[in-house]
């Protein structure tokens, strides 16, 4: 069945969208989940079981198996509210039919089916409209994201769990028991030993009419790790029905930069190259499900869709009708949304007045991958006002991103008390120059408490009582936040997607390819700045390759702004006159490089 939406709505850190599918799913949109947090799922559960007056059982830390098993009540929860509240729209047309003629109205101008039920409403009677009604309206998705790096070791008794125990496995374990008819979605990279342990889940599994009740999306960077990632999986019988672009830096969250790669020439690779990609992918998938006497479906269908820096109703059109793209994400937009997302009203406030200076991409996070972040952010406020007082570092209460084995045999996390407390006396018996050592401390201190700041906003919000003290709230916004600067309502933003209004009243937003161009530029003479005037083989070799890519998606952006005439008038001729800046300072980019080279 063909989506009402073309647009969704990405997984936003760990509580910023955690119900968002009850808030949006009624209304035809799909929406993720994130799985990262089971104490957090728990507490909601609870939480919504008392509004609600359901049944709650609590599925205590000393129960088998709790972590799968919160993760199972929570979805089956949120399924069954949605649905309820779902149906009940669609079979009372008379005393909701102010919300259902909203859920027509915020669909796309180009939809067949709003047409219909506005032509029903002029020339039918109301029993005919509501039979008519019934049949018509399509839930969105409660899809569920994890994170493939996130998957810590567990310990029971000093003893180490096996991998199945793990946090990515017992939440992919929750997720597979649970009701949903859904998508999994898999970010953060390759992961065989996760990607292996879906062979044991029948519900990922299609059946002989190609039916998938949980079906795979991978969040790619590039076409060939689309290619290795969908071969890798298919020769465990599992499908991939969708891969999900994201940018590299012009993004929300975690920033997976690429090697100067941009987002436009990666969807021209896809655009052309979709058809080999499922081909490939199929050709291998097909004897793995004899081999394991599964159903063979004569085709599967396989999406490609985008995210990352949208934030225009011509820039989202032209991701669909230019790269053929199923649908857009728009993530970052709508955290200023609080009938679609869960912020609590300091952050919503500050990310509203949040210019470009503002946002930046940090090293708050405990993996080490850079992290796309908020200044006035209040957890890294109270982060850097505990290190002025001599107490740098948390407390970690969860432990989801322990990862660091420097001086524990046990991985202990970078932004803990007891880890910064131990690299901080190595900085000082080191005696380095003042300007050294200042640099190395901001260093040691810069990793935060993800696991209890993304989930702050839920805790706040739903007024959940959390033994944990206030230890701020960390937000991820993609830079695309330094253009929107009020609160708005779910159908104004859907208004603005569409391009029925526009709520973006800053003229002098880049275009999103720009933007990204803009990221890159920066990122790229930032580690040229941190490699210093010593650089190895593989160095040089990185930063010219990076070079290159960039200096080929530059041309790449001038021939398409060439010749999608029509298209972007209001920023084309800003945008063409940045490429041309761009390359300029390429060429001296290059020429440091040789110079580095030749000395």
């Amino acid at each position: 069945m063909n989506k009402q939406h073309n647009f969704h709505i990405p997984v936003m850190g760990v509580a910023y969208t955690i119900d968002t599918p009850l808030k949006v799913a009624p209304y035809g949109i799909d929406s993720v989940i994130s799985l990262v947090d089971n104490v957090l799922l728990e507490k909601l559960r609870e939480t919504y079981s008392r509004k609600f007056s359901l049944p709650y059982q609590a599925i205590s830390e000393k129960m088998e198996d709790f972590r799968a098993k919160r993760i199972t009540a929570y979805l089956d929860m949120m399924h069954d509210l949605t649905t309820e509240k779902f149906q009940s729209m669609k079979d009372s047309y008379e005393s909701k039919k102010e919300e259902i003629h909203e859920y027509f109205e915020m669909l796309p101008d180009t939809s067949q089916i709003k047409e219909e039920f506005f032509q029903k409403l002029k020339n039918f009677e109301l029993s005919d409209v509501a039979d008519w009604v019934k049949n018509h309206l399509q839930m969105g998705s409660i899809d569920v994201n994890i994170m493939t790096k996130v998957d810590k070791t567990n310990y029971k008794d000093g003893e180490a769990l096996p991998p199945e125990y793990n946090d990515a496995h017992a939440a992919l374990r929750g997720y597979a028991n649970s009701k949903l008819i859904s998508s999994l979605v898999l970010s953060a990279g390759m992961s065989p030993r996760l990607y292996a342990y879906l062979e044991n889940f029948e519900d990922f599994y299609p059946d002989e009419n190609g039916f998938i009740k949980k079906k795979v999306v991978l969040k790619v960077s590039d076409f060939r790790s689309a290619l290795i990632q969908g071969k890798f999986l298919a020769k465990k019988g599992i499908w991939v029905s969708e891969y999900r672009v994201e940018s590299g830096l012009n993004c929300g969250g975690h920033a997976f930069a690429t090697d100067g790669f941009l987002m436009g020439p990666i969807l021209e690779e896809f655009k052309n190259k979709r058809g080999e990609l499922k081909e490939q992918v199929f050709s291998i998938l097909k004897p793995a499900l004899e081999a394991k006497n599964k159903p063979v479906p004569e085709d599967l269908e396989v999406k490609v869709t985008a995210q990352g820096g949208v934030g225009t109703a011509e820039e989202h059109e032209f991701l669909l009708d230019y790269y053929n793209m199923d649908s857009v994400g728009w993530g970052t937009p709508f955290l200023l949304v609080p009938e679609a997302t869960t912020v609590d009203d300091y952050t919503r406030n500050e990310l509203a007045k949040a210019k470009v200076k503002d946002l930046y991409l940090s090293d708050i996070s405990p993996l080490g991958v850079p992290f796309n972040s908020l200044k006035t952010a209040s957890a890294t406020i109270k982060k850097l006002q505990k290190a002025e007082k001599g107490r740098p570092g948390s407390p970690c209460p969860k432990e989801y991103l322990v990862s660091n084995t420097e001086f524990t045999e046990k991985p202990i996390c970078t932004a803990s008390r007891q880890y910064q407390h131990l690299k901080l006396k190595e900085l000082d018996e080191k005696q380095l120059p003042e300007i050294e050592y200042r640099k190395a401390y901001e260093k040691i201190i810069a990793p935060e408490c993800l696991c209890v700041g993304l989930s702050e906003p839920a805790i706040q919000v739903h007024n959940i009582d959390y033994k944990i003290k206030d230890m701020g709230t960390t937000v991820c916004p993609g830079p695309n936040m330094a253009y929107f600067d009020k609160e708005v309502s779910l159908k104004e933003m859907i208004g603005h997607i569409y391009g029925r209004i526009n709520i973006m009243e800053d003229k002098n937003r880049p275009h999103m390819f720009i933007k990204e161009l803009n990221l890159y530029m920066d990122y790229l003479k930032n580690r040229l700045n941190e490699a210093g005037d010593e650089w190895d083989k593989k160095q040089q070799k990185y930063f010219e390759k990076f070079a290159a890519n960039l200096e080929s998606g530059i041309d790449y952006y001038q021939e398409l702004f060439e010749k999608t005439k029509g298209k972007f008038e209001k920023v084309k001729s800003k945008a063409v006159e940045e490429l041309e800046e761009n390359k300029n300072k390429l060429k001296h980019i290059f020429g440091k490089i040789s110079q580095k080279a030749g000395a």
